[in-house]
């Protein structure tokens, strides 16, 4: 066993302001994260008018209690369909995860119904089309609770439209590659949104309130001149009794979702998998709540990554692969809930042999079957005239080659920065890893605005001196003022994770249990037998 010996001092001013700078950043994510709750509670009068249950109740019915659940993509939206950062809404009107039901992992979906009707945003559909791409790949059940407006016709998005197509596109690769998929139809299922529960494998209606139609009453009657109640037209007894739509008829919503459970159940979904062996570890030697101290707000100031590794990894148990060969990259060996992995972090940009060293640590893991973690807070790769001659270029590719594929489960935690190829060699967003998760303190960008300003000042004077002219001090500080600005906002981590650059933002303080959920997410998807057909199940 080597344990890390940690030199943090909890006591130091250091410590105390990083602590200060992290609580404050996870006060903001969990104000953010509450809003769309607190906004969709007010509509309870009118859910208990109609004898239904608020969304979150629904999800959390349908979930096992007590269970784990790793919600996803929870700040998707955030500062895009409103730019104020006091009122702006984060969710993109569902709530999406990964938990339990029925003693099996599964894909829940829940349209947010108290917020705009569950109308559809600019990144709903990009939300829904990710739940279900994990869903396919981890080989989870998936579970939609069903009540929408549909897209919201003044916010229409051209964009938004095409893309739906994709989320019916999904449920059929889902159906074909043996993913049971269930609907429970709480309200509407209108326009395109019908085929949600046309494409599912299961669909569960409640009577009153479930309903599904091309049409609804009022575009019928603008298309044609028709007019029909709601019943008649896409009523979940009508689609019963008449379509066939609906295999399962619930009287209300608590039933609607027990039936699902139930059939969640009596697939015994867990049969297909392989158990598990035992695995036997002990938790980290240092308290994980220290996480919140250790990591500074500015990106700038160095710390050791392995001193965030120590409050992750089992014992606080790591063999360092290398340490003093490209020492700005470090490499470890390490155990997560008994399970093996491979971390590869960031004390510095990364140089030739860092690179090198990172792609050979690659390599191994990628022999040995151990899935590989990414503690990023990376500013780039080295550069200057000694880094390109000594192959900066060839030697980064090596690393780019190996994070890209590399056979085994990819899992990245952006830490700190995150800029410029630095991202990509780290295995960013763009390189497909299993998941990625941001902490709420993160840079992330081509690079840094100072970088930026600096850059474009650099430009404008080499122009200027070309021409013979003379550049204002002012004039290059006020350029520059507006580029770091402009760089900043973008940076963001709520920003950055408000457009989905990444599967949501945890606390840092959660890093541990999101980490070993995750792979064990993972195990099971390789472990579990399906059974996969040509096209689907086509409904009867």
């Amino acid at each position: 066993m080597t344990q890390f010996h940690s030199s943090v001092n909890p006591n130091s001013a250091t410590f105390a302001q990083n602590r200060e700078d992290m609580l404050s950043a996870i006060s903001t994510l969990e104000d953010i994260v509450q809003r769309a709750a607190v906004l969709s509670d007010k509509s309870l009068a009118r859910f208990e008018r109609r004898g239904q249950l608020l969304p979150r109740d629904r999800l959390s019915r349908v979930l096992d209690s007590g269970m784990p659940f790793l919600e996803l993509m929870n700040m998707a939206g955030f500062l895009v369909d409103d730019d104020n950062r006091e009122t702006s809404v984060a969710g993109c009107s569902t709530i999406v995860g990964i938990g339990y039901v029925g003693g099996a992992r599964c894909m829940v979906m829940g349209d947010d119904s108290g917020i705009n009707a569950g109308a559809m945003t600019a990144l709903s559909t990009k939300k829904a089309n990710r739940a279900m791409d994990i869903a396919r790949e981890k080989k989870l059940p998936f579970i939609h609770l069903v009540e929408s407006a549909g897209a919201n016709l003044l916010e229409y998005q051209v964009e938004m439209w095409m893309d739906g197509g994709g989320v019916f596109a999904r449920l059929a690769r889902l159906s074909a590659a043996g993913v049971p998929t269930f609907v429970v139809l709480h309200g509407a299922s209108a326009a395109g949104g019908a085929y949600m529960p046309g494409m599912s494998d299961y669909v569960i209606g409640v009577k009153g309130n479930g309903k599904a139609y091309l049409a609804g009453p009022a575009l019928l009657k603008a298309a044609t001149g028709e007019e029909a109640d709601d019943e008649e037209l896409g009523g979940a007894q009508m689609h019963s009794r008449v379509t066939g739509l609906v295999e399962y008829l619930a009287e209300d919503d608590a039933h609607g979702i027990a039936i699902c459970r139930e059939l969640v159940e009596r697939l015994d979904w867990n049969r297909l998998c392989q158990q598990p062996p035992p695995r036997e570890y002990a938790e980290p030697l240092y308290d994980i709540d220290e996480l919140a101290g250790i990591v500074p707000a500015d990106y700038r100031q160095p710390y050791d990554v392995r001193e965030v590794a120590a409050r992750i990894v089992d014992s606080s148990d790591i063999l360092d692969f290398k340490p003093a060969y490209g020492a700005a990259t470090v490499c470890m060996q390490a155990r997560v809930f008994g399970m093996p992995v491979g971390i590869i972090g960031n004390n510095g940009p990364i140089d030739n042999d860092g690179a090198t060293k990172a792609a050979q640590f690659i390599q191994l893991c990628d022999q040995a079957d151990i899935p590989l973690v990414f503690l990023q807070n990376i500013t780039g790769y080295m550069v200057g005239t000694e880094m390109e001659q000594g192959g900066m270029i060839k030697h980064g590719s090596k690393m780019i080659q190996a994070v890209t594929n590399t056979r085994v489960p990819r899992i990245t935690f952006m830490i700190g920065a995150s800029f410029g190829a630095g991202n990509y060699g780290m295995c960013g967003q763009g390189y497909d890893p299993d998941f990625l998760f941001s902490w709420p303190n993160i840079n992330i960008g081509v690079m840094g605005g100072e970088s930026a300003a600096k850059t474009m000042s650099q430009v404008m004077l080499a122009g200027a001196r070309r021409k013979g002219i003379e550049v204002p001090e002012e004039v290059i500080a006020e350029q520059e003022a507006k580029i770091i600005a402009h760089f900043d906002k973008q940076s963001d981590a709520f920003y950055t994770s408000g457009r989905m650059l990444d599967d949501g933002i945890i606390d840092p303080r959660d890093t541990r249990k999101v980490l070993g959920f995750a792979l064990q997410t993972c195990w099971e998807a390789r472990n579990r037998k399906t059974c996969p057909n040509s096209f689907g199940v086509g409904r009867m």
